[in-house]
């Protein structure tokens, strides 16, 4: 991807949830998603942003790599199957996991989900 995919500091210290349009994605880091996804970010700061993310029950990422970044995942509500390198786990709502840089990881949406994702730097990888 050539674009620059740095996200922009939040212009606000506090940004209310009903502020934020959900974006529909169709692809991760430049591979087409097969399902739908929807995407809030909800605020960036310098160092890192916070995401909302909305999964459909069947969804299954494409297994891709952040090179730029890590990632910090909460499950909020639904169940989904993590595969973060070599290893697989089910996550149930309370669920936490780290998708560290430069290592390949995907989701498997088994109900409808709701994460929240926190990217460290600040990055747009959503198409």
């Amino acid at each position: 991807m050539g674009q620059d995919r740095n996200l922009p500091p939040s212009p606000q210290p506090f940004v209310a949830a009903g502020d934020v349009a959900p974006v529909r994605v169709t692809s991760i880091e430049g591979a087409a998603e097969a399902g739908e996804i929807w995407v809030k970010p909800m605020i960036a700061g310098t160092e890192m942003m916070l995401m909302e993310v909305h999964r459909k029950k069947g969804l299954k990422d494409p297994r891709h790599a952040h090179h730029d970044h890590e990632s910090i995942c909460y499950l909020v509500s639904g169940r989904m199957r993590v595969v973060i390198g070599d290893e697989e786990f089910i996550a149930e709502p309370g669920a936490t996991w780290v998708h560290p840089a430069g290592v390949e990881h995907y989701h498997e949406t088994l109900e409808d989900s709701v994460q929240l994702e926190i990217k460290s730097p600040p990055r747009k990888t959503w198409g």
